[in-house]
């Protein structure tokens, strides 16, 4: 061995039983923001989506009628949950009585905020029943019929 160097130990692998895991954390809903941004508006509405619209429509050309069924399924599932998000907050807005003594100017702005956000899920609506409309367009031209672009 040269002289003046240290002979170093190889590194030890690491265990998950060394390490002492954290408890669970519990949300509770003052931990939750009072923003209601429900995930599947950014996940339904990614700019990534009309990218690749081109080949979305070349693998649609491809699908038999249990794909279009469930793909089509999933589409109306998407835009129930989004119409029943927008009438859940559409009717929690309140705005404070004209005879509001204490932060009916914070109340109020909360409010309008809702209003805005209740226009932009409108927004996103429109947009998830177009697609809807053009999946099921594209299905009965392959000539599936009404069970399969249109289920229940």
């Amino acid at each position: 061995m040269p002289h003046g160097k240290k002979q170093t130990k190889s590194p030890q692998p690491h265990t998950k039983a060394a390490v002492p895991s954290k408890p669970a954390k519990v949300i509770t809903n003052d931990e939750i923001p009072q923003s209601f941004k429900p995930v599947a508006k950014t996940s339904i509405l990614g700019a990534d989506r009309d990218a690749d619209t081109a080949g979305r429509s070349r693998e649609r050309a491809k699908m038999s009628a249990e794909q279009w069924k469930s793909q089509i399924e999933v589409e109306k599932h998407q835009v129930s949950s989004l119409q029943s998000q927008i009438d859940q907050l559409s009717e929690s807005i309140r705005f404070a009585p004209a005879n509001c003594v204490a932060n009916c100017v914070q109340w109020n702005e909360r409010q309008r905020e809702k209003q805005q956000q209740v226009e932009q899920m409108k927004s996103q609506l429109e947009d998830l029943k177009k697609r809807l409309e053009d999946m099921q367009e594209q299905a009965r031209q392959q000539g599936y019929g009404s069970s399969v672009y249109d289920p229940d």
